[in-house]
């Protein structure tokens, strides 16, 4: 389908990457700078907490499916087509939401965008896989970190311009964003051939019974602020259920669920990145909305406090990667879980008379261990997965990642149904606290093997 490979570095490999690199931090972006802007967005609208989660929720859901969707129309219409039309639909959304004139359009400009930026990450690896040769899952993996990392610099943007700018200006950053990321694209990405060989096969059922399912659970999870819907619980699992047989039974399935069936450790590795995840969204999520209703702090010294969450993360990644090659998984991974079990003890702690320099403390251990867990799953992952998988291997692992954003949203919406305050934070806390005990046992039984270093990052053979 495409021409040529790059196997040496050079300025225009550099460019190239820099064109996915940009493109691909929109989406984790948009879905974490929206949290600083949500008091206001809340007051404008008259929404209620089960309202701002939706609004949040939405876009993961969007995401999950799209993401898939799109990497496969990509494969077939041309990776550089698609990633250019998903920069135009998020320049197209990010200039008509802050017109928005009440809650249903911007939502519904927010699921634009969230098709945009579904676009991007799918069409930018297949980009990579097509042309760059030289360590080719070391980029992959590091276009990753980028993405997720990226995330926890979207509360602290959008904190100091907010009150420039009101929040509006959250999607007006997303425009020197687009415009380099489209003239590299343009110039640098080469352009794509079409492969008469290839047809595309739409899975219409399965596409339907996975936004089903996700929905089916997002509202049964958002029902048990006033005591749960179980019809719609055993609705949800009776959807979960049709979608694994039919699926399975699929040539070119919409999700690969042999895939899961056929790699446990993979499988495994995805469940404890979406437990990590829960934690590190609902901070995300939670923190920059009670910093500015409980403790009436200003959006920008929200954005401040918020920074230590992104400025630790980032600082570990690198000392965690080199803990791990030379040591292996076991003992950074555990390191990092059990930092994160600390953290959000530690949050049991925090009220609305904690001293800033306190509350500074814990977010930044949360960061530190985020750091290490991220980049410790993300790595051990290509570990497990020749190079011909570490398409669908990277694509699921950024689906589950959304999974874990939409149970981090529905998490914020039962716990905060009553109201932001040290009561209901807490309660949170807890919950957070009993995901962190579960990816103990997780991470000791997914680093007791020893994977074949087939990433070709140099990481030891022995996981432990």
């Amino acid at each position: 389908m495409l021409k040529s490979k790059i196997t040496a570095p050079g300025k225009s490999q550099k460019l190239l990457l820099t064109a996915i690199a940009l493109g691909v931090i929109l989406n984790p972006l948009n879905t974490t700078m929206i949290t600083v802007a949500i008091p206001d967005i809340k007051s404008e609208f008259l929404l209620t907490s089960k309202d701002i989660s939706w609004l949040i929720a939405s876009y993961f859901m969007v995401s999950a499916i799209f993401l898939p969707l799109i990497g496969k129309l990509s494969d077939y219409y041309g990776r550089k087509k698609i990633f250019i039309v998903g920069l135009l639909l998020v320049a197209i959304s990010s200039f008509t939401a802050p017109l928005s004139p009440n809650m249903e359009f911007l939502l519904g400009m927010r699921t634009i965008q969230a098709i945009g930026t579904s676009a991007l990450y799918p069409a930018g690896i297949g980009i990579v896989r097509s042309y760059i040769e030289t360590n080719q899952n070391r980029v992959i993996g590091t276009l990753s970190v980028f993405a997720t990392t990226s995330a926890a610099f979207g509360p602290t943007i959008s904190g100091l311009l907010i009150q420039q700018g009101g929040w509006p200006i959250i999607f007006y950053v997303n425009f020197p964003i687009i415009a380099t990321s489209a003239i590299l694209g343009f110039l640098f990405i080469p352009a794509d051939t079409k492969n008469s060989q290839k047809t595309f096969k739409w899975d219409g059922i399965g596409i339907i019974l996975f936004g089903s399912l996700i929905f089916l659970w997002m509202f049964f999870l958002q029902s048990l602020e006033n005591g749960g819907n179980y019809l719609s619980l055993a609705v949800a699992i009776l959807v979960s259920y049709v979608f694994y047989k039919f699926e399975n039974k699929k040539s070119e399935p919409f999700i690969n669920v042999n895939f899961f069936k056929k790699n446990i450790n993979i499988t495994l590795i995805y469940s404890l990145y979406s437990g990590t995840t829960i934690i590190f969204f609902s901070m995300l999520l939670s923190m920059p909305i009670y910093l500015q209703l409980v403790l009436n702090l200003t959006s920008k010294l929200t954005g401040i406090i918020m920074l230590s969450i992104s400025i630790f993360a980032m600082f570990i990644t690198p000392i965690a990667v080199r803990w791990m090659e030379k040591s292996g998984y076991r003992y950074p991974l555990l390191s990092g879980g059990i930092a994160g079990l600390i953290g959000v003890v530690l949050l049991l702690s925090i009220n609305h008379n904690s001293p800033l320099f306190w509350i500074f403390s814990v977010l930044s251990l949360l960061g530190l261990s985020n750091g290490i867990v991220n980049i410790g799953l993300q790595n051990l992952l290509y570990s497990f997965v020749s190079k011909s998988e570490s398409g669908i291997a990277s694509g699921l692992f950024m689906t589950s990642r959304f999974i874990g954003n939409i149970l981090a949203s529905s998490i914020f919406g039962v716990m905060f149904a009553t109201g932001i305050n040290d009561a209901n934070q807490n309660s949170m806390s807890i919950i957070l606290v009993i995901v962190s005990l579960a990816l103990i046992p997780g991470m000791l039984y997914i680093t007791r093997t020893k994977p074949s270093p087939r990433n070709g990052r140099g990481l030891p053979r022995n996981s432990r």
